[in-house]
């Protein structure tokens, strides 16, 4: 059998029709009733996907890896193992590492990492400013014509909350046709936040995190963006009206796109109540309404793509008292999941919807041309096979990320990632880590060619 060649049998490409799809050097060499009999069938490693779905890898724009810095929450290494097994062949590090990606020197170290990990294609987030302080704009430029190319750019963690410096940033990036991602969070308005200000907040006495903090700056940007003529992504959109006014912004033919975690289309604020941390996240978790908004308009396209904001964090930072404890949840093995329980369990979305948001559509964001492509003949062979009828119950100390702040801990999920190929080579077989991709000059290097 080659190495390089394998042939799916009877998956239903996008949720569609069964058929056959063939792989050998990295790319799709048939689709249909020819990928038995093509010349390279003969050597090839056969899959039996009968009942399993294909779909293009998973992209997602809002990851963070922790490394450089962070190595006790999160490695590069580790990230991305959870990643390839959460059904991701492409993820975009953010920049709020130690130190900060604010340079083409440490987004070129990402980058490298990234390769020489080899379970998914690792593209940096560069920072907007110079040490996340909001002060001076970052090397843009430097670290778009690095060997990582960023096409991304955020301060992810916190709000570029200067709108001088926001509209230099957005004038900027058009240079090299890039996109900023906001952080929507208006900073004097959540001093002292500790989750949605609501009902909930005010029985628990905790201090309330106001949906226009969301809203105003996401209202501000997209002026912005339209009078720069200048590319907006906004990152873990939460809140109702922050819907309205994305709606709105595309319906003006502002250049905006939009992200939702999946534990924002889930999870609510009632969850507060048990006082547990591992509920504690920036954005915080809404109310039910926001929750049903949220879904309504990732299945008619005003918010565009999942991001997963998968924010690992040492236990001790998380097993605290509420106040102490830090923001975020894990997510890069729940997502998939999530998203049909949420979306195509619900009959909001079908497969090729699912793909649209989770593959096609980030993939456009970052401008990466390989991943998000067709299942079809010549495209490259980053794929992923799902199981729809699978049932599994989180446990976050099975998984493959460091962090164990997952919020979905004991809750049953749907659909099970069986099998991920990243340039035609299968990271995920059986739904267990198989082996990385080696690039060529990678596996060169370690023979001594």
């Amino acid at each position: 059998m080659a190495e390089n060649t394998y042939l799916i049998r009877g998956a239903a490409i996008l949720g569609g029709d069964a058929e056959d799809l063939l792989i050998h050097d990295g790319v799709i060499a048939a689709r249909g009733n020819g990928a038995a009999t093509h010349e390279a069938a003969a050597d090839a490693t056969v899959i039996e996907a009968a009942g399993l779905v294909a779909l293009p890898g998973m992209v997602d724009i809002h990851t963070h890896l922790r490394e450089p810095g962070r190595e006790d929450a999160e490695t590069v290494e580790t990230g991305t193992r959870a990643a390839a097994l959460g059904g991701y062949t492409a993820v975009h590090a953010m920049a709020n590492s130690n130190p900060v990606a604010d340079t083409a020197g440490v987004v070129e170290q990402v980058h490298s990492l990234g390769r020489a990990s080899g379970w998914v294609d690792v593209r940096p987030v560069g920072a907007v400013t110079v040490g996340l302080a909001g002060e001076q704009l970052a090397e843009l430029g430097a670290m778009a014509d690095s060997r990582a190319q960023v096409r991304v750019f955020s301060d992810d963690g916190i709000c570029v909350h200067d709108p001088v410096l926001m509209r230099r940033a957005l004038e900027y990036v058009k240079a090299f046709d890039g996109v900023v991602a906001q952080h929507a969070q208006e900073p004097r308005l959540t001093a002292g936040a500790q989750m949605n200000e609501g009902a909930v907040s005010a029985v628990l006495g905790l201090g309330g995190w106001p949906a226009v903090a969301e809203e105003s700056i996401i209202a501000r940007d997209v002026l912005l963006a339209q009078h720069v003529g200048s590319r907006l992504h906004v990152c873990h959109v939460s809140t109702a009206g922050s819907v309205e006014i994305i709606r709105w912004a595309k319906s003006r033919g502002i250049d905006v796109t939009a992200e939702v975690t999946p534990h924002h289309l889930l999870l609510t604020d009632e969850l507060v109540r048990s006082y547990d941390p591992v509920y504690k996240v920036n954005p915080p978790l809404r109310t039910e309404t926001d929750v049903l908004a949220l879904r309504e308009a990732l299945a008619d396209s005003t918010i565009d793509v999942i991001g997963t904001d998968h924010a690992p964090h040492p236990s001790e930072h998380k097993e605290c008292e509420w106040a102490q404890a830090a923001m975020g949840m894990t997510g890069l093995e729940t997502a998939l999941s999530v998203v049909q329980e949420t979306m195509i369990e619900t009959g909001l979305m079908g497969w090729a919807d699912f793909a649209r948001v989770t593959s096609t559509v980030p993939a456009r964001i970052g401008r990466l041309e390989d991943q998000g492509r067709p299942l079809e003949a010549g495209e490259p062979a980053n794929i992923i096979l799902v199981d729809p009828a699978a049932r599994w119950t989180v446990d976050p100390y099975k998984m493959a990320t460091m962090g164990r702040n997952s919020p979905f801990k004991g809750r049953e999920l749907p659909g099970a990632v069986i099998a991920t190929f990243f340039k035609g080579h299968p990271t995920v077989l059986d739904g267990k880590l198989n082996a990385p991709y080696r690039h060529p000059e990678t596996a060169s290097a370690v023979s001594g060619n």
